[in-house]
């Protein structure tokens, strides 16, 4: 059985724990002071009722003398009236000689207390059948001469307890119910407490999960001065000093975005320029020299890479500042990806399973981007056959591209769809600009879908899915 882990189950357990544990001692004691007080003035009494009968009863002036008549059946009798009463029974002893008066003789009297009278009273509970018996015994002396003397006779008196146990019993039962009283009260002033303890805890929860949902001026209202108190205080400040980093943070972001698209807006025009001389240089590269005309090639390859890098940080700074836009529509997925495999003349290089019929509900040309960026991402790094599939699902489009080479290592997999990650440190001078599978995440995401890596031995594999519009 698993016991409750909430905060609120453990204040009221605890609280309901310690009331049974108070309770049960607090009972406890009661009880056994009580009990004792009780047979204490029980004992007391019947000690005090037997030495003051005893003190009364005189026997005739022959009667109990040494080498004298044993006291005979009638004094007895007289003795045993006197000592006896309601719930009591009484049992004497003349040397051999015993008589009785009740349920209870000398055969239920403790053998230590026969050699313990004779010294004086003497007394001791006893359980005898069904109930508790107090015994009281103790010598009858004769008081005819001057001087008290012993007789040889001795009484014992049997007091049954049966009232006191019955009060003991009505004790036990009010103590039982007065600790459940006590107990029912402390739990509910454990709710009662956990609920003010708690109160302030579940609005410190909310209000992190508020936080933490970009809710970034969220406060709470401080009462009294105690931990709590202290804690909610605390909470707010860090709040505050939260909401002061982020908004620097957000601001030095939208600086750093800015910054990105202006430079890359602003490095267009020359761009523009530069290619239309080198489409000019590429004409006259083959009547150069070989060192010039093969400078002249460099250039001209530098400056293509410069416009492909170009081109994908305006693409990744229209994500950042959220003006892409997605214009969808029904393609013909199997001509869509042929299109885009012919436009970059890989036709030869790649083959391709997608029905001729599949169609699908997307965005043509953010599409193409997709397919282009993975499949030429799986010619530069992977090896060959370079594999394209696409097909239709319950609920959208499913299109898997594979390469058959060494594969992305396990440990960079996590990391292939951030921006200007590399595997490996040889390829840290690749014609890719580190951000085609940023921008081909940023494109399936766009169009509400997913995108997942894993290795394929050999090779990687590449799986988009793309929801029905």
């Amino acid at each position: 059985m698993r016991l409750p882990t909430g905060l609120r189950a453990r204040l009221v357990i605890t609280f309901t724990l310690v009331a049974v544990a108070a309770s049960v001692m607090v009972a406890t004691i009661g009880y056994e002071l009580a009990k004792a007080a009780l047979i204490e003035r029980a004992e007391d009494s019947a000690v005090d009722l037997v030495t003051r009968e005893l003190r009364q009863i005189t026997f005739p002036v022959g009667t109990l003398r040494q080498g004298e008549a044993a006291p005979d059946y009638k004094d007895l009798q007289q003795l045993a009236d006197a000592l006896n009463g309601p719930g009591r029974s009484v049992a004497l002893e003349y040397g051999h000689l015993s008589f009785s008066e009740g349920p209870l003789s000398m055969a239920n009297v403790p053998h230590e207390l026969h050699g313990r009278a004779r010294g004086g009273v003497v007394k001791q509970r006893q359980v005898i059948g069904n109930g508790v018996w107090l015994i009281v015994g103790a010598e009858v002396y004769r008081r005819d001469g001057p001087v008290p003397e012993a007789s040889g006779l001795r009484a014992f008196v049997f007091f049954s307890m049966r009232e006191e146990e019955d009060q003991l019993t009505t004790l036990k039962g009010s103590l039982a119910q007065g600790g459940a009283l006590i107990v029912l009260i402390a739990l509910g002033v454990a709710l009662v407490s956990a609920r003010s303890v708690l109160l302030p805890v579940r609005r410190l929860s909310a209000a992190a999960q508020a936080l933490g949902e970009g809710r970034l001026d969220t406060r709470l209202p401080v009462h009294g001065q105690d931990e709590l108190a202290a804690l909610t205080a605390r909470f707010n400040d860090a709040a505050a000093a939260l909401e002061l980093s982020v908004s620097e943070l957000r601001a030095l972001e939208a600086l750093s975005r800015r910054f990105v698209a202006d430079v890359s807006h602003e490095l267009r025009t020359p761009l523009t320029a530069m290619t239309a001389v080198a489409d000019m240089l590429m004409e006259e590269a083959e009547r150069l020299p070989d060192a010039p005309a093969e400078a002249v090639r460099l250039v001209l390859s530098e400056i293509e890479r410069l416009r492909h890098l170009v081109e994908h940080l305006i693409e990744v700074s229209r994500f950042d500042a959220g003006t892409a836009t997605l214009n969808v529509e029904s393609v013909n997925v199997y001509d869509a990806i042929h299109d885009s495999l012919e436009t970059r003349g890989w036709t030869e290089t790649v083959e391709v399973n997608v029905a001729k019929g599949l169609a699908a509900t997307v965005d043509p040309r953010r599409f193409d981007v997709i397919v282009a960026n993975l499949v030429g991402n799986a010619l530069k790094h992977g090896g060959p056959p370079v594999q394209v599939s696409a097909r239709g699902t319950e609920n959208g489009l499913e299109m898997k591209v594979r390469d058959h080479g060494a594969g992305i290592p396990e440990e960079a997999l996590p990391y292939v769809f951030d921006r200007f990650f590399k595997a490996g440190a040889g390829r840290s001078r690749s014609q890719g600009s580190g951000l085609g599978l940023a921008i081909t995440r940023a494109n399936v995401h766009l169009h509400n879908g997913t995108i997942s890596v894993r290795r394929q031995g050999p090779g990687t594999l590449f799986t988009v899915w793309l929801p029905g519009q």
